[in-house]
């Protein structure tokens, strides 16, 4: 079978389910109603999908310094995959409602702990129930397996690094969310506006149209608008709490760019420490 490690559209998905090695992880959810996702999982979902909650199995303790959605521990995280079935021979499929700006969360958990073999349903659960393809209700598990992976440290940066990575020429800090947030126009989720000095916008819905990836192609064009000449391995972005600039990545990856770091704590844990600067307009 076929290594699959950004995206998969909806035939080749078909196509993957009788297969005892590929797991379907569903990912849909709703920051303004956390239990909206899971109950629209019960009420339909691709057969054989395990569900996974974004607050719960993707995210880690908040401490009140460390962003909205924090990493989960390796070994919590590595305990979720098990759970969910997975292990070093799996291909993983994960999906959301539409965008995947969800899904692309667990892909790059994933790709962080050392599984390559993951990929993002294009066009999510809505295409998929579009063309009528068929849905199971209910809760469903699978057998448990041993994950064991390793956190790559390099696919991240911290917060002392930030700082530097914004004020350089070669490097770029790139900010994942809608551009009126970017501008601090509005902040609906989190108590300050604006964004980290320094960083550039591109907004995670940029990356589709009509609902779907752009191609590989015209993703690198659009980048390029975003990064000029800088190398997609000394990009680092980030979002409101770590989840829509993994669909950033996700991107960038598919385009062929490779190497951009996320930013996790983004942000909600910037802002946590009212002495770093922010920037507005």
């Amino acid at each position: 079978m076929a290594k699959y490690t950004t995206l998969v559209d909806t035939p080749v998905l078909a196509s993957l389910l009788p297969s005892p090695q590929v797991v379907v992880v569903d990912c849909r959810f709703d920051l303004a109603n956390p239990a909206a996702g899971e109950a629209a999982y019960q009420h339909a979902h691709i057969p054989g999908a395990v569900y996974a909650h974004l607050d719960r199995d993707l995210s880690g303790p908040k401490t009140g310094a460390n962003g909205r959605h924090p990493l989960p521990s390796p070994d919590a995280l590595k305990s979720t995959l098990g759970r969910f079935g997975i292990d070093a021979g799996v291909q993983v499929i994960a999906y959301d409602q539409d965008t995947g700006m969800y899904a692309s969360r667990l892909w790059w958990l994933l790709r962080w702990m050392g599984h390559m073999a993951v990929a993002v349903l294009d066009g999510g659960f809505s295409k998929w129930t579009t063309e009528q393809r068929a849905t199971q209700s209910g809760t469903e598990s699978r057998e448990t397996r041993i994950f064991n992976g390793t956190p790559d440290a390099a696919m991240l940066v911290e917060t002392m690094d930030i700082g530097a990575i914004a004020a350089s020429s070669d490097r770029r800090l790139v900010d994942a969310r809608a551009p009126e947030r970017y501008r601090g126009d509005i902040e609906p989720i989190d108590p300050v506006a604006g964004h980290i000095p320094g960083a550039v916008n591109h907004f995670y819905m940029r990356n589709l149209s009509e609902g779907r990836f752009m191609t590989p192609q015209l993703l690198r064009e659009l980048w390029r608008d975003s990064l000029g000449d800088v190398a997609a391995d000394r990009v680092v972005c980030y979002c409101g709490s770590g989840v829509t600039a993994c669909h950033d990545v996700l991107a960038l990856e598919h385009a062929g760019l490779h190497g951009a770091r996320l930013y996790a704590g983004s942000w909600s844990e910037w802002i946590a420490d009212p002495n770093r600067p922010v920037e507005r307009g």
